[in-house]
C-alpha cells in the first residue's frame, strides 16, 4: 500500500512541473527579452558564449574567475536547440527555477503536509529576490535548484537516497563552488548523529553512508580546480578576484558586520520581516495539539544548513549579494509556515499577508540602498541602459565613451543584446568623486560619457535606514556614492545631451566638444 502511495506522489509531482513552469514563465513574460544584466553580462554569458563557440571550459573573452563550468555547459547545450537568443536563455532559466520550486514543494510536503507545501512554494516564488533571479542566468539559480533537490532527498523521512543526493549536491557544487557549504554542513551534522546514535550497527552504517555521500561532491569540485590550475596557472581564478572575494575579507570587524548584514538578509530584507515577525508573534500562543511538527532530525539539519551558509557567506564574497543565499530563503519560509501551523488554526491568513508583502516588494523599493537585482529595479536599469546606448549609437557612432562596468561590456559586446556594432570605451571603476576627478585629468581619452546609478539609493528627502552604516559600508563593502549627472558634467566640463529616470534609477549621456590641435608635417625626402 505504501508503494502505491509513493507512486501516486511521484506521478502527481511529475504532473505539477508543467504547471510550475507555466506559472513562472507567464509571470515573467515581460522580462524574457531583456538584454543581459550585471554579472550575466560580465561573466556568465561570455563564459558560456566562449564554450558555445570554441568548446573551451576556460573563458577566453572575459577574465576567468574559476567558477565551475556546469552553467556554461547547460546554457551552451540549450543554445544549440533554441539558438543564441536572449529569450532562449531566459526560458532555460525559467525551467531551472520551476524545477527548484518543485523541489521546495516536495521537500515541504514530505516534512509537513500539502497545504504547507503550497504556501511555502508560493511564498518562495513571489519573494522579490527569488522572483527577480528566476530569469537571470546567474550560477546561483542553477546551484539553488540542485541544492534544494539534494536537501529534499536528504530530508525525506525513511528514504535511502545517498547516491542520488550525492549526484545532486555534486551538480550544485559544479554550478557554484560555494554550494559545497550545504553538503559539508550536513556531513558534519551526520557525524554528530553518528556519535549520538551509535546504538546498533545498522544506524552506524546509515550515518557512515550519508557522510561519504555528502563528502563526495568535493571530488568533482577539486577535479575542476586541478584542471583550472593546469590550464591557467591559477587555482581560484585571477589574483584580484581571489583577493576581493576571500583574502581581503578576513578582518574580525568586517566579518562581524557581515554576519549582521547576512542575518538581516535572511530575516528582514525585501519584506521577509513580515513572515518572520508573524512567526515570532505566534510563538507566544499555545501549541495546537493536532498540528504537525518537524522531526528533530529535520529541524536540526535545516538549522545546521542555515547557520553554515549564514557564516560562510559572511566571510566569502566581496559583495554581500543576496542571491548567494537563494536556496536558504525557502528554508526560512518553511520554518515560518510550520510555526504558524503549530500555533494558529487560521495560519493561512499569515501566509496571505506575507504573500501580499512579497508582491509589493517586487515593485516597491525598501528605504535603504540595495542591489537592483533584488527586485524588478533591475528591469528599470536595463531599460535605461538600452535607451542611453541607443542614443550614443545613433548620434555618435564613432564615439569613445567613458563609463563603468557593466555598461562598458554592454557597449563593446554586441552578443549581450544592447548594440549591433561595438563602441570604443574607457572604463572607470564607478562614478564616485575620486573616479570622476581622475577622468578629468585626461580629457583627451574620451569624447562622450555614459553615467548611471550603480545601485538604488533612497532619494535625499526620504527615509534612509542605511545612512548610519554608510561609513563602514564604504570601508568594508565597496559602497560608494555616485555623483549626479549635473555634478559629473561640471567636473568633466561636459554637456548633458540626454538623461532619464525610472523609479530612482537614472542614466545620462554627456558630450565633450574637444578642440584638437593639428599641424602639417612635411614628408621626409
Amino acid at each position: 500500500m505504501s508503494r502505491r502511495r509513493e507512486r501516486a506522489k511521484d506521478i502527481s509531482l511529475g504532473m505539477l512541473y508543467p504547471l510550475f513552469f507555466a506559472a513562472v514563465y507567464l509571470s515573467h513574460i515581460t522580462l524574457l527579452r531583456l538584454p543581459y544584466f550585471w554579472d550575466e553580462a560580465g561573466y556568465y554569458i561570455p563564459a558560456a558564449w566562449d564554450f558555445f563557440r570554441t568548446g573551451s571550459l576556460i573563458p577566453q573573452t572575459t577574465l576567468t574567475n574559476a567558477h565551475p563550468p556546469l552553467p556554461s555547459i547547460l546554457l551552451a547545450s540549450w543554445w544549440h536547440l533554441s539558438g543564441f537568443v536572449v529569450s532562449g536563455t531566459r526560458t532555460l532559466v525559467v525551467m531551472i527555477a520551476a524545477a527548484a520550486l518543485l523541489a521546495v514543494f516536495r521537500l515541504t510536503r514530505s516534512l509537513l503536509n500539502t497545504p504547507a507545501a503550497i504556501a511555502v512554494t508560493l511564498l518562495t516564488a513571489t519573494y522579490p529576490v527569488w522572483f527577480a533571479q528566476s530569469t537571470l542566468a546567474h550560477a546561483d539559480i542553477f546551484a539553488a535548484a540542485f541544492t534544494l533537490w539534494g536537501l529534499a532527498l536528504y530530508l525525506e523521512p525513511g528514504a535511502d537516497n545517498q547516491i542520488l543526493a550525492s549526484a545532486l549536491f555534486s551538480f550544485a557544487a559544479l554550478s557554484k563552488e560555494t554550494a559545497i557549504v550545504t553538503p559539508l554542513a550536513l556531513a558534519v551534522y551526520e557525524t554528530t548523529l553518528l556519535y549520538r546514535q551509535c546504538a546498533n550497527a545498522a544506524q552506524r552504517r546509515a550515518h557512515l553512508l550519508w557522510i561519504a555521500s555528502l563528502l563526495s561532491p568535493l571530488i568533482p569540485l577539486i577535479a575542476w580546480y586541478a584542471y583550472h590550475r593546469h590550464q591557467t596557472g591559477f587555482t581560484f581564478g585571477n589574483p584580484e578576484y581571489l583577493r576581493y572575494n576571500a583574502t581581503a575579507n578576513l578582518g574580525v570587524h568586517r566579518i562581524l558586520l557581515s554576519l549582521w548584514h547576512r542575518l538581516l538578509h535572511l530575516t528582514t530584507h525585501m519584506n521577509m520581516y513580515v513572515p518572520a515577525a508573524c512567526a515570532i508573534a505566534v510563538l507566544f500562543m499555545p501549541v495546537r495539539t493536532a498540528a504537525q511538527a518537524l522531526s528533530r532530525r529535520s529541524l536540526e539539519a535545516i538549522a545546521t544548513v542555515l547557520i553554515a551558509n549564514w557564516i560562510a557567506f559572511s566571510v566569502l564574497g566581496g559583495a554581500l549579494l543576496t542571491r548567494y543565499l537563494l536556496p536558504m530563503y525557502p528554508l526560512v519560509l518553511l520554518l515560518c509556515v510550520v510555526t504558524w501551523q503549530r500555533h494558529l488554526k487560521q495560519w493561512w491568513t499569515l501566509a496571505a499577508l506575507s504573500f501580499v508583502a512579497f508582491l509589493a516588494g517586487i515593485w516597491i523599493n525598501p528605504p535603504y540602498a540595495f542591489a537592483p537585482e533584488d527586485n524588478l529595479t533591475y528591469r528599470d536599469m536595463i531599460v535605461l541602459h538600452q535607451q542611453a546606448i541607443s542614443v550614443i549609437a545613433h548620434r555618435y557612432p564613432q564615439a569613445i565613451v567613458l563609463s563603468a562596468w557593466p555598461a562598458t561590456a554592454e557597449m563593446s559586446r554586441p552578443e549581450l543584446g544592447y548594440i549591433r556594432s561595438p563602441l570604443k570605451t574607457v572604463q572607470l571603476q564607478n562614478f564616485a568623486i575620486d573616479q570622476i576627478e581622475s577622468a578629468a585629468q585626461d580629457p583627451g581619452a574620451y569624447d562622450t560619457a555614459l553615467l548611471f546609478s550603480t545601485k538604488w539609493e533612497p532619494p535625499a528627502n526620504r527615509i534612509d535606514l542605511g545612512r548610519a552604516n554608510r561609513q563602514s559600508d564604504e570601508k568594508y563593502f565597496d559602497f560608494h556614492h555616485d555623483l549626479s549627472p549635473t555634478e559629473a558634467a561640471a567636473l568633466l566640463h561636459g554637456e548633458i545631451v540626454w538623461q532619464a529616470r525610472r523609479k530612482g534609477e537614472w542614466a545620462a549621456v554627456l558630450r565633450f566638444p574637444r578642440a584638437v590641435n593639428a599641424s602639417l608635417i612635411a614628408p621626409q625626402q
